[in-house]
C-alpha cells in the first residue's frame, strides 16, 4: 500500500521539528531558527496551551452540539462567549465590590465610573464567592439569550436548510455584538485584581500556576465531566444522542424533538457562556468583540476533533491550544493563530472527518 503524500510530509514535518526542539532543549537549535530552549519555558508553554485550549474545548462543546442536533453552524456562539463574560463579570464585580464602588460601574464591568481591579478587588483568593457566583450567572444568563434567540430568529426558519439557519446566525451575531458595545462600551479594560503570592511553584516541572489557572482547570473539566454523565447516563442525554445519529428515526420513536432542542440551546449557550467567562479570568481583560475573535479558534477546534463530537471539540480545544502556545518556540507570537489552523487545515487533509470523525454528541 502506497503511503499518501500528505502523510509523508506530516511525518518528515513532525520528525524535524522533534530533532530541533531536541537541539534547543540540549542548547544546540538547528539551522535558521536555532538557539536554545530551556525547559521552564516548555513546561509553560504546555502548561498555557493546557489552560487555553479547555476553554477553547468548553466552548466547542456548544458548537458541535449545535450543529450535530440542529445541523447549521452558528456564527452567534463568539458573541454568546462574550455575553457570558460581560454578565458573569457584572455579577462578580457587584458581589465583590458592593457599597465601595458605584453599582452602575460594576454592573458595566467598570465602562462608567473610574474604578480600578484594584478598587474592584475581584480575585479567586480574596472573593472565591463572587467568583463562583460569577460564573453560575454567566452560564444561567447565555443560556437564556440563547434560547431567546432560537425562538426569534432559528425556530421560524427551522425547516430550512443550513445556509440559511447560517445566515441567520451571522444576523444575530451583529445584534448581539454591537447590543454588547453599547451597553457595556467598546474599550479594553482590566478585570480581574492582583494579589500577591498566588502562585504556585512546580520545581521539577518548571511550571508556575496561578490561582485563576487552577480555578478555570478544575471548573472545565467539572462542567466537562458533568456533560460526559448527562450524555451517557441520562434520558436526555439518549435522546440527544439519537437526534444527533438520525432525526427522523426518533422523531417516530416519540422522542420529544422540541424539548432536545431548547436543552441543546440550554446546555449549549451556558457553556459557551461559562467559557467566555472562564477566558477573562485567564487573560484578565475584557474587550465587548473578543468572542467573535475568539470564534475562529473554536471553529478550528471543532473541526479538528470532528463537525458534531463533543469529545472531539474537547481534544481539538487541547491540541488547538498546545499548538498555539508551543508554536512560539520557532515563530514569532503575532503568526501562532495562523500555525493552529495549519493545523486544521492538515487534519482535513488527513482524515476530512476530522480525529473522532463524523456527526455525533458520542
Amino acid at each position: 500500500m502506497r503511503a499518501r503524500p500528505g502523510v509523508l510530509f506530516v511525518v518528515l514535518l513532525g520528525g524535524l521539528l522533534l530533532v530541533d526542539l531536541t537541539a534547543k532543549l540540549a542548547g544546540v537549535g538547528l539551522g535558521p531558527i536555532g538557539g536554545s530552549l530551556s525547559v521552564d519555558r516548555l513546561g509553560s508553554n504546555l502548561w498555557n496551551g493546557i489552560v487555553i485550549g479547555l476553554v477553547i474545548g468548553l466552548a466547542g462543546i456548544g458548537l458541535s452540539m449545535t450543529y450535530s442536533i440542529l445541523s447549521f453552524a452558528n456564527f452567534s456562539h463568539g458573541d454568546l462567549v462574550s455575553v457570558g463574560a460581560f454578565s458573569g463579570w457584572g455579577v462578580a464585580f457587584l458581589i465583590a465590590g458592593f457599597g465601595d464602588v458605584p453599582v452602575r460601574a460594576l454592573l458595566t464591568v467598570r465602562d462608567a465610573g473610574s474604578a480600578s481591579p484594584g478598587d474592584i478587588g475581584a480575585h479567586i483568593l480574596t472573593t472565591p464567592a463572587a467568583i463562583l457566583v460569577g460564573l453560575l450567572a454567566a452560564f444561567v444568563v447565555t443560556a437564556l439569550l440563547a434560547v431567546a434567540l432560537d425562538r426569534a430568529f432559528y425556530k421560524p426558519m427551522r425547516d430550512r436548510d443550513g445556509i440559511a439557519l447560517l445566515i441567520a446566525s451571522i444576523g444575530a451575531a451583529l445584534v448581539v455584538r454591537y447590543l454588547l458595545q453599547f451597553g457595556y462600551g467598546s474599550d479594553r479594560r482590566g478585570v480581574t485584581a492582583s494579589v500577591d503570592a498566588s502562585n504556585l511553584a512546580f520545581g521539577p516541572l518548571g511550571l508556575s500556576v496561578n490561582a485563576h489557572e487552577l480555578t478555570i482547570l478544575v471548573a472545565a473539566l467539572g462542567l466537562m465531566l458533568a456533560m460526559h454523565g448527562m450524555l451517557q447516563h441520562t434520558k436526555l442525554g439518549t435522546a440527544m444522542r439519537a437526534m444527533a445519529d438520525n432525526k427522523d428515526l426518533a422523531l417516530i420513536t416519540g422522542i420529544p424533538a422540541e424539548r432536545v432542542v431548547t436543552a441543546t440551546w440550554i446546555i449549549g449557550g451556558g457553556l459557551a457562556g461559562a467559557s467566555g467567562y472562564l477566558y477573562v479570568l485567564l487573560r484578565g481583560t475584557i474587550q465587548f468583540d473578543f468572542g467573535w475573535l475568539l470564534l475562529l479558534l473554536i471553529f478550528a477546534a471543532v473541526i479538528l476533533g470532528g463537525i458534531g463530537s463533543v469529545y472531539g471539540a474537547i481534544v481539538g480545544g487541547l491540541v488547538i491550544g498546545v499548538v498555539f502556545t508551543t508554536s512560539t518556540i520557532w515563530i514569532p507570537s503575532d503568526f501562532n493563530q495562523a500555525a493552529a489552523f495549519a493545523v486544521m487545515i492538515l487534519m482535513l487533509l488527513l482524515r476530512p472527518e476530522g480525529l473522532f470523525g463524523g456527526v455525533s454528541t458520542t
